[in-house]
């Protein structure tokens, strides 16, 4: 399997900012693993789990192993996050019933697809259903239009999760914010 290249993904536009704030409040709350699949919205928070030595990174082959990974985190005393595309999220849905049925708490962060400026028809469907699908999965859902909402939505919602209450949380990036999907010569 190649390499994947994340210094190859990072997009000027946005990314620096954002995703470092995220990092921080993650940072705050103690998550120690973070699992993801590659992923160009996110390539700038990938970045800096990776280099984070207090933090373990895992490279998921698919975002169904996530909800996996965040379970064997917590029976192991850790707290974990998983970052994912909006069109990752159909990728998860019976996975995400043994966090709930289990009460496992933990951070989902949706870089949404589908939305605004998106140059890839296919990723309409999904995009325009995670919202309401997250709910329906038990989720306590968060929505982020603008970066300095970032830090504390995220920061909320990490409360939510960690605080005791033993939720599962998603917030969603919205693509007005991230703007990241241009195709080149666009």
């Amino acid at each position: 399997m190649a390499e994947w290249n994340v210094e190859r993904h990072i997009h000027s536009a946005g990314q620096k900012g954002w995703p470092d704030r995220i990092h921080a409040v993650l940072k705050r709350h103690a998550v120690k693993q973070v699992g993801y699949v590659p992923d160009t919205g996110h390539a700038r928070l990938m970045e800096l789990c990776i280099n984070d030595n207090e933090m373990t990174d895992v490279l998921l082959s698919s975002e169904a192993e996530g909800p996996g990974l965040v379970l064997g985190a917590a029976l192991g005393g850790e707290r974990a996050a998983l970052l994912m595309q909006s069109s990752g999220v159909g990728n998860c849905i019976n996975t995400f019933s043994i966090l709930k049925n289990c009460a496992i708490p933990f951070v989902l962060l949706v870089c949404m697809r589908g939305e605004f400026n998106d140059f890839n028809p296919w990723q309409v469907p999904m995009g325009s259903i995670t919202e309401p699908t997250l709910k329906l999965c038990g989720f306590q859902v968060y929505r982020v239009d603008q970066e300095d909402d970032v830090e504390p939505v995220t920061d909320a919602a990490c409360r939510m999760a960690f605080g005791g209450g033993n939720f599962q949380t998603a917030v969603l990036l919205s693509q007005c914010m991230t703007d990241r999907n241009k195709p080149k010569g666009h």
